[in-house]
């Protein structure tokens, strides 16, 4: 592969040269101590040109050290999104990579931001890949972020120093998006127009950043794919304080007196306490995710939620989606209140297991990235595909997913964009068969 080399406000930045964009990888927008919060990084600190034409270190997460463990859900994505991937699982973590267009100036801007339940995930998966967005004039960004205790640890000390404790992997996020405002120009990209896209975690954190108003300006546009809307109140970011007591008992099955030590622990004994607390406690979700830090998330997220930032929203869930009645519900919910666009995505994975339109399954889709799957997908499948971001380059350059004689699409009152094999159409979604799907999942192979 050619290289190519560009004068940024950035520094001097080599990146890889391909037939439809030049892609700048592993740029480092911040750094981070254990434990401490991000402070940016915008000026490139080597001498001569910034190599960027290999990924970045990946935040250490317990697949770095535990995939092998035979957890059905865990070896699925692996096949899915990982197998025959090398990653490099380094504390120093805070990269992102931009997708520029040839010769591109003032384009729009997508920031994409992986799932992975904010306990695991990376940008270097095989489904992401920015060059089908260059094709219509679209930048496109994927951030890295810390996850699992890296990320959502809380502790007194925390807020002592800080005045506020838990949310490094979600401030990390706020960190590369006001990286990508000051930088993206100088790679062709329009700061003023930027569209936040995500999926899972990346779909919740989206949310989260929009239910705060100090966010106001800094992004234009929404994409929120399995994630979008008011989740159970089970499910809700706690208050940090109520996650301390957790956070202390993983100090001591870590064989830690201290935050101090274990700022000091070994990566891999780091993950094994979590590991060992997993054994112990069933509540582990529900503290290893965003908090309310009253920095971030300033109150209870459904009080939050009533006035969200007032910009342009598109939410989208699978047939088999996880609890997919309830992602359905919340993401029907929020568009109807906020004019947005919404997706049913209802195309069966094609292959030998019995998994529908699985929880990512769209995500090949929506990158078109579906030739570097196991699975057979064929000429249709591309066709809906380029369809796909067709719409979200038209949603990331006005707001708008229409244009160009694709089908209609209109803002949520009761019916979404019904994405099938056949044809794509407004329609109600099948709430029998999200119910049923949930009921009846198949054993992930």
């Amino acid at each position: 592969m050619s290289t190519v080399t560009i004068q940024t406000d950035y520094g001097l930045i080599k990146g890889n040269e391909r037939e439809y964009c030049n892609e700048f990888l592993g740029i480092r927008f911040a750094r981070a101590g254990r434990f401490e919060y991000a402070v940016p990084v915008d000026h490139s600190e080597k001498e001569g040109e910034y190599d960027a034409t290999g990924f970045g270190g990946v935040c250490p997460q317990t697949r770095a050290y535990y995939e092998h463990l035979e957890v059905p859900e865990r070896m699925f994505y692996h096949r899915e999104f990982r197998d025959g991937i090398t990653y490099d699982y380094s504390e120093d973590c805070l990269n992102l990579n931009i997708y520029a267009p040839k010769e591109g100036k003032n384009c729009p801007v997508i920031i994409y931001i992986y799932g992975g339940g904010f306990n695991s995930g990376s940008a270097k998966d095989s489904c992401f890949d920015g060059e089908a967005y260059c094709r219509r004039g679209v930048m496109v960004v994927t951030i890295n972020y810390r996850v699992g205790v890296l990320g959502y640890i809380t502790h007194e000390d925390i807020f002592k120093q800080y005045g506020h404790d838990g949310n490094f992997g979600l401030d990390d996020q706020l960190t590369a998006i006001k990286w990508v405002r000051r930088h993206i120009a100088s790679f062709g990209g329009d700061p003023e127009n930027i569209t936040l896209m995500g999926q899972s975690a990346g779909a919740i954190s989206i949310q989260y950043l929009c239910l705060s108003h100090g966010n106001e300006g800094l992004f234009r546009h929404a994409v929120m794919m399995s994630g979008g809307g008011l989740f159970p109140k089970f499910a809700l970011p706690r208050l940090a304080e109520n996650t301390r007591e957790y956070w202390l008992q993983y100090l001591e099955i870590a064989g830690c007196k201290s935050l101090d030590e274990l700022k000091k622990l070994d990566l891999k004994a780091l993950f094994t306490a979590i590991e060992d607390i997993k054994n112990i406690r069933k509540d582990n979700v529900y503290n290893t995710m965003p908090v309310i830090d009253g920095y971030h998330l300033k109150a209870p997220v459904d009080e939050l939620i009533r006035d969200p930032l007032k910009i342009d929203y598109m939410i989208g869930y699978t047939n088999n989606d996880m609890y997919a009645p309830i992602m359905a519900h919340i993401g029907n919910k929020f568009a109807k209140a906020n004019k947005g666009y919404v997706y049913y995505f209802d195309i069966n994975a094609p292959g030998t297991d019995r998994n529908g339109a699985f929880h990512s399954s769209e995500l090949r889709y929506f990158f078109n990235t579906l030739s570097l799957s196991h699975r057979p997908y064929d000429g249709r499948d591309g066709e809906v595909s380029e369809l796909i971001v067709d719409y979200v380059s038209s949603f990331a350059t006005k707001g708008d997913p229409n244009g160009d004689g694709r089908p209609e699409w209109e803002v949520y009152k009761g019916k979404a964009l019904h994405i099938n094999r056949e044809k794509i159409k407004m329609g109600r979604p099948n709430t029998f068969k999200l119910t049923w799907n949930m009921l009846t999942k198949g054993d992930p192979k």
